[in-house]
């Protein structure tokens, strides 16, 4: 079988991909060894968010009564929670399947022969181009390995049928962090350390800082500037071992190909081709970055460089990519940090509201944290923010907007948003800082 484009891999970059490449119109074949969805659909993004929903429904019920409504003893029933993720697990992928038509969906594991013949089972096709968008698994550190019963990854946590009476998660990042809130909230007694001197290394120290003493706050036990080979598993039920990920690549056939490779990391240029003309990489196989949103973003750059390959205009764009952690409270941000800004001697301007402040956040009973934007002193231009608070997930995106326009402090502040709402305290951080 003879195809314009073979993509390997069907997680967020390669189902978006082979999307957009039948819609200009190629003859294109996805190709998934697991299933449809990849990472963020059965392991990552859609199960924990849909857990995290359940714990925060368990939350509010708790305090239902400082909105006026009595609740009786509210109970966790952890299978009902799980058999919740499952059915919605199972009806996004159907929904994803309606969306294959004019695809041919082959599921089973690829091994790239040459730059134009993939083996696939028991049998080879050809492609004019590839894609390889295998994604990413979790890492294991030199002294401590995945058994699959005491300490296990983000994958196996996933799937547990009671919930433990205390955990250690080793790896303060975002899906420790995550797990660490969905856990407690459910009654477990949770540890959490963390190599660096912060949580979430790499985000504003300000917003770090605030998640800790939160955390503090619930009962979570935070140790930073910890090496987790000076800890003694035995005293957990269960360990998690959350440090990162890296890129699932093996299998593959790539040493034999020729492909450049930087710590397992598919190399590619500014336009996702690899180091074979005819080969393009994206997502977490090939990026720093390993968010869903961003894999989707490059699957479809990626597609559109490979239906017109004699003009490539496409380029990918990281500057400018928002990071949301679904811990209570949420964070949300994108572009520059304080930090950053400092260590370039940029002169800047650091906006900040606090969420008390606003009547919205009063009426959800959800207080804690502050937004917090950075721009130029001399134009205005905003270069960068963050949020810890209710909904930060969701009001990072009208700053993601503004960032990416290249907007004036003075043009979002007056813009009217409407009251009561969260993200009038976008605007109203913005006016009261820069006196507007």
């Amino acid at each position: 079988m003879d195809y314009d484009l073979a993509v390997i891999g069907s997680g967020w970059a390669g189902f978006n991909a082979a999307l957009r490449a039948k819609a200009h119109g190629l003859k294109v074949a996805l190709i998934e060894r697991g299933q449809l969805g990849g990472t963020c659909l059965n392991r990552g993004c859609i199960p924990t968010k849909t857990l995290l929903q359940s714990a925060k429904i368990y939350t509010l019920t708790k305090k239902s009564k400082t909105f006026g409504i009595e609740t009786a003893n509210p109970q966790i029933n952890f299978s009902e929670i799980q058999a919740r993720k499952n059915k919605i697990i199972q009806q996004l992928r159907q929904g994803m399947e309606s969306m294959l038509g004019g695809i041919d969906f082959i599921s089973l594991e690829a091994r790239i022969l040459s730059n134009n013949t993939l083996e696939i089972g028991k049998r080879q096709i050809n492609a004019k181009f590839m894609l390889i968008a295998t994604g990413s698994k979790p890492l294991e550190l030199k002294d401590i390995k995945f058994d699959g019963r005491k300490i296990i990854s983000s994958n196996e946590i996933l799937c547990l049928e009671e919930i433990p009476r205390t955990l250690l998660i080793i790896g303060g990042g975002v899906i420790g962090c995550e797990f660490a809130t969905l856990f407690s909230t459910l009654g477990c007694r949770v540890s959490i350390v963390e190599l660096m001197p912060q949580l979430l290394p790499g985000i504003d120290k300000e917003i770090a800082k605030k998640l800790e003493t939160v955390f503090k706050k619930k009962g979570i036990e935070v140790a930073t500037n910890t090496d987790a080979k000076s800890l003694d598993p035995s005293r957990n039920d269960l360990v998690l071992l959350c440090v990162g990920r890296t890129c699932a690549t093996e299998g593959l056939g790539l040493d034999n190909l020729g492909i450049k490779l930087e710590k397992g990391r598919i190399i590619v240029d500014e336009y996702l081709k690899t180091s074979i003309s005819n080969i393009y990489a994206a997502g977490d196989c090939a990026s720093k970055i390993c968010l869903a949103h961003f894999a989707a973003y490059q699957g479809c750059i990626a597609a559109e460089n490979i239906a017109d390959p004699s003009h490539l205009l496409k380029k990918s764009d990281d500057s400018n990519i928002p990071n949301c952690i679904f811990t209570d409270p949420e964070i949300g941000s994108v572009g520059l940090i304080e930090e950053e800004a400092k260590n370039q001697n940029m002169d800047i301007r650091i906006s900040k509201l606090d969420f008390r402040a606003l009547g919205m956040a009063r009426i959800l009973d959800e207080t804690e944290g502050f937004i917090k934007t950075i721009s130029d002193k001399k134009t205005g231009e905003i270069l960068g923010a963050s949020i810890i608070g209710p909904r930060a997930t969701e009001l990072i995106g009208i700053l993601t907007l503004a960032i990416q326009s290249h907007l004036r402090v003075s043009q979002v502040a007056d813009t009217i948003l409407a009251h009561p709402t969260l993200s009038e305290g976008i605007t109203s951080a913005l006016k009261e800082e820069h006196g507007l």
